[in-house]
């Protein structure tokens, strides 16, 4: 996952239209690191047209409050540069993936 940093390059890389997922983590959270690898691996065997990129908190501290995180993990997803959905702390990976399947279809196919 490329790393963002400020909120010009948040808005550049949704702006471009593309399905983006955007994860939400921090240096000491565990679950931030177990849970990165598996959403990485799923969404690039699924969905091939997603462009992933991680946002640190702990380091982009205005960039976090303006997007509204309250807490890590989360992820959000764009589909034609909207917020399509947000998903946080406790994610199930199968249902994730399933909820991503429809709107993906009609958006990339």
């Amino acid at each position: 996952m490329e790393q963002i940093e400020t909120l010009d390059e948040f808005q550049n890389r949704i702006n471009t239209g593309n399905p983006v997922l955007i994860y939400f983590s921090g240096e000491n959270c565990s679950v931030c690191k177990v849970l990165k690898p598996k959403i990485e691996e799923e969404i690039t065997k699924h969905y091939p047209k997603f462009r992933l990129f991680e946002v640190k908190t702990d380091i982009s501290i205005e960039l976090t409050a303006q997007c509204m995180i309250f807490s890590i993990p989360t992820i959000i997803i764009y589909f034609d540069k909207k917020e399509f959905k947000r998903y946080g702390r406790n994610i199930s990976i199968p249902l994730f993936i399933d909820e991503l399947k429809r709107p993906y279809n009609l958006m990339c196919e």
